[in-house]
């Protein structure tokens, strides 16, 4: 089941990298990116990464919160932060409970071959807790900039 603009974001609670727990719910009243990405540490979500610690401080600004999630182990995301320097929430869903509620894990072509996975997706949550814009299959290159074209952030 894939979102729409004006669905309810799905609430969770998560552990995050650096040992806390992290909800949606602490994020009403705020403009969120939610975005899930299939592995920490590989060179596609290292880019998308690196590409929303480069413009976090103009999201700051413009009041939007960065959240990303992958299935990956807490002590994993934590490496994954302290190797790039990523000082937004790094999120672990390993049992892919939210995955599953946002409609990120299931078939994708990838090589031209049919797997199952997670499928690279970024949500805009807005500060009543709707989704603003669910994109799915979006490119890791490129993907930030055109976020904060989407956001009148440039």
């Amino acid at each position: 089941m894939k979102l729409e603009p004006g669905d309810a974001a799905p609430d969770f609670t998560l552990p995050a990298a650096d040992g806390t727990t992290v909800s949606l719910d602490a994020y009403r009243g705020k403009r969120v990116i939610l975005y899930f990405y299939p592995a920490a540490m590989t060179p596609g979500c290292t880019k998308q990464a690196c590409d929303f610690r480069d413009s976090l401080d103009s999201l700051t600004a413009a009041g939007v919160s960065v959240l990303g999630v992958s299935k990956d182990t807490t002590a994993k995301l934590a490496k994954f932060a302290e190797h790039d320097a990523l000082t937004f929430p790094l999120l672990s869903d390993p049992d892919l409970e939210v995955h599953n509620a946002y409609g990120v894990y299931g078939e994708k072509t990838m090589y031209g071959k049919t797997t199952l996975g997670v499928i690279r997706s970024t949500f805009v949550i807005d500060a009543d807790g709707k989704i603003e814009k669910a994109l799915y299959n979006v490119k890791a290159t490129g993907h930030v900039a055109r976020l904060r074209r989407e956001l009148g952030l440039d």
